[in-house]
């Protein structure tokens, strides 16, 4: 409990920026989930026969994967609110359209007869009887379409739309329960406030409603132009933006590039850390969504250009990777670090013990106990598990795909007796876990490089000798124990690399 307030101690300009981020992304996608759901929810009740087809589409929508939809959305709108608005806007439809649709066409037809013996032409029957008598229907849907995308909201942090998502996914990555309740409990509390709000309104009456519902559309209306209007207003002032994949070492990174880019030009510059799993973030770069990352080269030859090695010298492969990316992508890797992030198996120390494990041929004598962990992109790409299998002749009985950010987790807890790492990470060392020597040579080189478009090096030439600054620098040691800082120790990536940076005379004090 103490830790659980320190954090939250440190953290609350972090916490209510997320909160408001949060609320403002779910309030635009319920005001466009509103206004597509409703009004065709009145017209599928005027044409029955489409109906069905409509709704079951609808319900198709919602039981596509949040992950996989993010996914299919960013090579169309790129990274940040768009992609994210469009996806919980998808899963709020069903909701709301099948309770508009269902609170008219249940009203009792007497009532609907008696309207037009009145003399009332459609319109006026819609507005003074149809709609006042199916709003509390109308509105249940609207309670549980509010719910579902406060809920959701959350995954959004993945593809850069902030929100309490990022609070949430950096405790899964640190594993740091405190900072998962930082950010779970408010998202859980909107929710709630929301529904009681909601269910307050079920009472009014329909003009007070329609009234209500003005006062919503202009609040999220303002809120998209203060999203929009400076955007546009800057467009010609647009910074580089720097992203990376989820994790400690990569946040380490961005937070090198732009302290050195900042020293060094007069460009502005933009982070959006955590973007996700490879695909997300290469994606996002293809598409402009951002202008720079890392990549690995051994991840640029398997992931992206899909070829086979040529050689597993560190030169060799970085040179397959620089030609492969410019004649694939037209893209330009800078020139590597000296640090070699490759995979390894990591077994806890009392099992290497127990069955004399020091290598990963060792493990073909015991495989039978093995309880292996492989995060997805390793169980899937050549230079992992397949590859892996078929080097070493192992055939695992259990295997688990797993998030990476619970790996160390699951093995504490005996659930797991061998994960995938990475050599410099810091929690290699926190776990007390044995890294077994790759006697076949097995694993490529993984070196980083910031790897850009060829029009962002045309449009700001000066950023190339600025990040190749870093070309050669930075060992495997002293990235696994920058790593360790902010994972273990929990000092923040920004601070540990302006340290390295400031230490290594890239940076001077005052920055």
């Amino acid at each position: 409990m103490n830790n659980l307030f320190s954090v939250f101690s440190t953290r609350k300009s972090q916490l209510l920026n997320a909160l408001l981020e949060h609320v403002e992304l779910s309030l635009i996608a319920l005001f466009f989930s509103l206004i597509i759901a409703i009004p065709l929810g009145i017209y599928l009740t005027r044409k029955q026969r489409i109906a069905e087809y409509i709704i079951g589409f609808t319900g198709v929508l919602q039981t596509i994967p949040s992950l996989a939809l993010l996914g299919l959305l960013i090579p169309l709108f790129g990274i940040g609110n768009v992609p994210a608005i469009i996806a919980l806007v998808a899963y709020a439809l069903l909701p709301l359209l099948r309770n508009t649709y269902t609170g008219i066409k249940e009203i009792d037809p007497s009532l609907l007869e008696a309207a037009s013996a009145m003399g009332m032409n459609g319109r006026k029957r819609l507005l003074k009887v149809e709609l006042p008598l199916a709003m509390p229907v109308i509105m249940a849907g609207v309670r549980t379409a509010t719910i579902l995308i406060i809920g959701t909201a959350t995954i959004a942090a993945l593809i850069g739309a902030g929100g309490l998502g990022d609070i949430i996914l950096l405790g899964i990555d640190r594993n740091d329960y405190s900072l998962l309740i930082l950010g779970a409990v408010p998202s859980a509390l909107l929710a709630i406030i929301f529904d009681l709000l909601l269910r307050k309104l079920e009472g009014i009456s329909f003009g007070k409603m329609i009234v209500a519902s003005g006062a919503f559309a202009l609040i999220t209306i303002l809120i998209i132009g203060s999203l929009v209007g400076p955007t546009l207003l800057q467009k010609e002032q647009k910074p580089i933006i720097i992203s990376g994949k989820f994790g400690t070492e990569p946040e380490i990174l961005d937070y090198l590039y732009r302290f050195l880019i900042e020293e060094n030009t007069d460009l502005n510059v933009e982070l959006k850390p955590g973007l996700g799993p490879t695909s997300f973030v290469f994606n996002a770069l293809k598409s402009e969504e951002i202008d720079i990352y890392p990549e690995f080269s051994g991840t640029v030859i398997s992931d992206l250009l899909k070829e086979d090695l040529v050689s597993t010298i560190r030169e060799d492969v970085f040179k397959q990777a620089k030609e492969g990316m410019a004649r694939e992508f037209n893209m330009v890797l800078l020139d590597p670090m000296e640090y070699n992030n490759t995979y390894a198996l990591a077994v806890p120390k009392d099992f290497a013990e127990k069955y004399q494990l020091k290598k990963i041929s060792d493990l073909v004598k015991v495989q039978q106990y093995v309880k292996a962990g492989f995060d997805p992109e390793f169980a899937d790409r050549k230079d992992g598990y397949p590859g892996l299998s078929k080097e070493y002749g192992l055939n695992f009985d259990s295997i688990a795909t797993i998030d990476p950010s619970v790996r160390f987790q699951a093995i504490n807890t005996g659930k797991l007796n061998l994960v995938v790492v990475y050599s410099t990470e810091g929690e290699i060392e926190k776990n007390h876990l044995v890294v077994l020597e790759d006697d076949k040579n097995f694993f490529p080189p993984y070196q980083a490089s910031p790897l850009l478009r060829e029009e962002t090096i045309n449009q700001y030439p000066e950023i190339v000798p600025v990040l190749n600054k870093l070309a050669g620098k930075i060992t495997d040691d002293e990235m696994r124990r920058m790593n360790y800082e902010v994972s273990v120790e929990g000092k923040s990536a920004e601070s540990v690399a302006r340290d390295f940076l400031m230490k290594s005379g890239l940076l001077k004090e005052n920055k």
